[in-house]
């Protein structure tokens, strides 16, 4: 993972990160290839929502598919990980 991927995991802009603060993202850049992702996240943990804020990323990175019912109806949908819902029963 290079870092203009890890900014777009990030939801941030990482062409208009660059071009506002070339400074600020060449350091991130340096420190990103050191660290691991992971790493870096807990390092800048409280610098990464500020610039979250400041350069959103236009387009959303897709998003895990859900299942959709069999009768064809796309209002019900069906995560693929939900967990069962267990309702007690009453005597």
């Amino acid at each position: 993972m290079n870092f203009e991927e890890y900014l777009i995991s990030k939801k941030i802009e990482s062409t208009a990160f660059k071009k506002a603060e070339p400074n600020r993202w060449q350091e991130w850049n340096t420190i990103f290839v050191e660290l691991s992702p992971a790493s870096f996240t807990a390092q800048k943990l409280y610098l990464i929502n500020p610039v979250r804020r400041k350069y959103p990323l236009k387009s959303a990175p897709p998003q895990k598919k859900t299942d959709v019912a069999a009768d064809g109806n796309n209002t019900v949908q069906k995560s693929s990980n939900s967990k069962p819902v267990f309702k007690p029963k009453i005597k």
